[in-house]
């Protein structure tokens, strides 16, 4: 089960069975499903399903190409890899010596994992990877206890520095959806990254040279109506900010984005998934145009981009010295090769809704090998401050 899969069905678990929304959309509970579907049980609801064209659940389109294109297999990136944004999936030791494996064998030379923990809890992650020091960098979150007390941010200066000497060499991964700020088990509320509050935590990120990751905003179809010119509905409706009250919506974090960068010049931010501008690449650019310290990583947002395949790689290629190689989606193979497929290949109108959850077919962005080199590695090895090492 890949992360979008496990994420999403942990949030429908969460839905009302009578919900109005979820019996329409076809993400309620089965005995809501099979009520829709005309059926007694799945298994005859998913064969009315595929029988009938009007019994389709949007749920369930699952369309396949009729092409008859080049299919490109990459088993393996053209250059080595750094891996910006991933997260401790495995629990055990087997899994990480499995993990490992599947670095080796399809090109990623380190992984960058955002624990967003602080206290014992980024100290246990950290002994569970130590056996691996040049394959995995550990970064911490912030401890935002107290926020909303006189005197928040000494003791947090004081975790951070811990974390540090512990072995942190990060931040990450920040959340704020437009409600508050949040790092892992550690939230606020109404608390923004370009809060004077938070100033003393960045200036030390800098000062101990230490990037942040931060996730500000979601993709813009979760802000819009659910209905049906939604363009990301599969996706948007699990994930919706549409009906959150006293939210700070995308275009307004997108802001405090900007003025918390600008606040903290000497500090390396990374915005995670395109600042979730992939629907509005132009204005990113113009966010690096006016912040040298501000990098974004291309993490979960590869169906996203690739429906609009030329755009997108005149993007690549215009701010290829910005943009850093991330996942976030698990560490099996097939994850991988997905996203090798898109920024390597020319392969057109293709399907990877196991990966994936919208409808939109996907296309190759060709990039070529001078931009590859900074996005899988280059980037990053600045950011991290290590040497880069020559591609195979």
């Amino acid at each position: 089960m890949n992360r979008r899969t496990f994420l999403k069905a942990a949030s429908v678990s969460g839905l009302a069975a009578g919900s109005p929304a979820a019996a329409v959309f076809g993400y309620g509970p089965p005995q809501v499903l099979h009520k829709q579907a005309g059926g007694n049980g799945s298994g005859q609801r998913h064969q009315r399903s595929e029988e009938s064209p009007e019994q389709i659940l949007l749920k369930d389109y699952r369309p396949k190409s009729i092409y008859k294109i080049p299919v490109t297999e990459v088993a393996k990136a053209r250059f080595p890899i750094i891996d910006m944004h991933s997260h401790p999936y495995p629990k055990t030791p087997e899994q990480i010596a499995e993990w490992v494996g599947n670095m080796d064998e399809v090109g990623v030379q380190r992984t960058v994992i955002l624990t967003a923990a602080v206290g014992r809890e980024f100290d246990a992650i950290y002994r569970q990877y130590a056996r691996y020091p040049e394959r995995f960098a550990l970064w911490c979150g912030f401890d935002f206890a107290g926020y909303d007390r006189p005197g928040f941010g000494a003791a947090a200066i004081r975790e951070l520095e811990r974390c540090y000497q512990t072995g942190a060499r990060g931040v990450g991964e920040l959340h704020d959806k437009g409600q508050g700020m949040a790092s892992g088990k550690s939230k606020s509320r109404g608390l923004h990254p370009n809060d004077s509050r938070m100033d003393s935590l960045f200036e030390k990120c800098g000062e101990l040279g230490l990037p942040v990751s931060i996730h500000v905003a979601d993709p813009i179809w979760m802000y819009q109506k659910m209905d049906r010119t939604n363009d990301g509905l599969m996706n948007a409706y699990h994930w919706r900010l549409d009906n959150q009250p006293n939210i700070v919506g995308l275009n307004g974090m997108v802001e405090i984005l900007e003025r918390t960068v600008k606040k903290h010049p000497q500090t390396t931010f990374i915005a995670c998934h395109f600042a979730n501008l992939d629907y509005d690449l132009s204005r990113l650019g113009e966010l690096f145009d006016r912040n040298p310290n501000l990098y974004a990583d291309i993490s979960a947002r590869y169906a996203e981009t690739a429906p609009i395949p030329r755009f997108a790689s005149q993007f690549y290629a215009k701010h290829s010295d910005r943009l850093v190689y991330g996942t976030d989606m698990g560490f099996d193979k097939p994850m991988y090769r997905v996203t090798f497929r898109i920024l390597e290949t020319m392969d057109e109108h293709f399907y990877e809704t196991e990966q994936f959850d919208y409808h939109w077919s996907l296309n190759g962005f060709g990039l070529p090998d001078a931009i590859l080199q900074r996005v899988y590695h280059g980037n990053a090895a600045k950011i991290l401050g290590s040497h880069p090492v020559k591609p195979r």
